[in-house]
């Protein structure tokens, strides 16, 4: 089955600065030393990155951050609580955002 998402595509991850590399070092660089150990643990910051991936629904970096979580340690029940928060977090803005439909129903209805 054909889908529009091809896993093998994030082993070229590394080939987007191809058509724009000055731009693309750059981001790599900065991409690179935020995932050094330092205010939080690389392995600490590999959880976020897997509630990160869900919340914003990259099938490439949920793939990665997969593995790479899973590689650093985290439990498969911790890697869920992850999605989990992500999942309360998206779903909560959402909500949240119902208060300005009320303010909206309640202004058109005076």
């Amino acid at each position: 089955m054909n889908s529009y998402y091809n896993s093998d595509d994030l082993k070229k991850f590394g080939n987007v600065a191809d058509f724009q590399k000055e731009m693309g070092e750059k981001f790599f660089s900065y991409y690179g030393e935020v995932f050094k150990d330092s205010a939080l643990t690389a392995r600490e910051k590999s959880l976020i990155a897997l509630a990160v991936s869900h919340a914003v629904q990259c099938p490439y970096c949920i793939d990665a951050y997969s593995s790479d979580a899973y590689e650093k340690g985290w439990s498969e029940a911790q890697m869920m609580e992850a999605v989990h928060v992500a999942c309360a977090i998206r779903g909560g803005a959402s909500l949240v955002h119902g208060v300005q439909m009320m303010n909206k129903v309640k202004e058109i209805a005076m």
